[in-house]
């Protein structure tokens, strides 16, 4: 991973969620993708806090978007790593926010953890 792919996935997975474009969201992330976010047991139930797999992700997302329908992401920075990226951005409730991301030989999202924190 490069700065421009990174920054350019950056780019287009923050304006899908903006836009509240649940295809276009989903479409960054690999079929057997592994989310890992505090929001997960919350909107989910998963006390896990771990969601498997793109479609059940997919109604995640559904769920958050409805519970916050106001939702607007502002990016703030895009780190590169080797195989990875992280977002760090301000997010619901004006939440601070970072995302690692893995990314797969194709591309997509294969792993996430988020993190938050209130300012």
């Amino acid at each position: 991973m490069n700065d421009r792919q990174a920054n350019s996935l950056a780019r287009a997975w923050i304006e899908a969620w903006n836009r509240h474009d649940l295809d276009a969201i989903v479409h960054h992330y690999a079929t057997d993708v592994e989310c890992t976010s505090p929001f997960v047991q919350a909107l989910s139930g998963e006390p896990s806090g771990t969601i498997h797999g793109r479609e059940p992700l997919k109604e995640y997302f559904r769920k958050g978007l409805q519970a916050y329908p106001d939702l607007h992401f502002e990016l703030l920075r895009t780190l590169t790593g080797v195989d990875s990226l992280l977002l760090y951005y301000r997010s619901v409730k004006g939440l601070l926010a970072a995302e690692m991301m893995t990314v797969n030989g194709e591309g997509q999202i294969q792993t996430v953890h988020a993190h938050y924190v209130q300012e």
